[in-house]
């Protein structure tokens, strides 16, 4: 379950960053602020499955 997750958070990040450079690219602020908060919505989440492997090891 824990690559499903980190996989989940990479989508989050990758759609994060796709969103953030087309609001770049059209000058929507809050497109751009949109995906920021998903890249930081798939960071932690990413955080918080590397802290989970941690300490199952």
């Amino acid at each position: 379950m824990s690559g499903e997750q980190k996989a989940e958070a990479k989508v989050e990040q990758g759609k994060g960053k796709l969103k953030e450079t087309a609001g770049r690219l059209t000058g929507n602020e809050r497109l751009t602020a949109e995906g920021r908060a998903e890249q930081a919505k798939g960071d932690a989440r990413q955080a918080k499955e590397k802290i989970k492997d941690t300490f199952k090891h």
